[in-house]
């Protein structure tokens, strides 16, 4: 199992002032995305920054996002753990594997993995 990123998810109900401040002062591209999700970053897909409001399937705000290559070893292991599961192992129509685990400091964790 290998992690292959790891970003941020800032939590946000002022979209146009994220894109002004991410882009024009920060110096990031993007700001783009969805009606609750924008997307910032660089010149590789490694950097990148979320910004978001509550998340439209689960329900609850991830703090930073996970991205692994074998998101069903993971997701073993946090259960094989005790680590409390916020939202269940699912497929999301966006093409994303995921779910969301609660780490010991009470930090909510997106998991991700690609399907596409």
């Amino acid at each position: 199992m290998a992690v292959k990123r790891i970003k941020p998810n800032i939590r946000s109900e002022d979209f146009d002032g994220s894109r002004r401040f991410y882009t024009d002062l920060i110096g990031l591209d993007g700001g783009d995305g969805l009606d609750w999700i924008l997307f910032f970053g660089g010149e590789t897909r490694e950097v990148q920054l979320s910004v978001m409001k509550r998340d439209i399937r689960a329900g609850v705000h991830p703090d930073v996002s996970i991205e692994v290559d074998d998101i069903d070893d993971v997701h073993a292991r946090c259960v094989a753990f005790g680590a409390e599961i916020v939202y269940p192992l699912t497929n999301e129509p966006w093409g994303l594997r995921r779910f969301f685990v609660r780490d010991p400091n009470g930090a909510v964790i997106n998991v991700t993995q690609h399907t596409e």
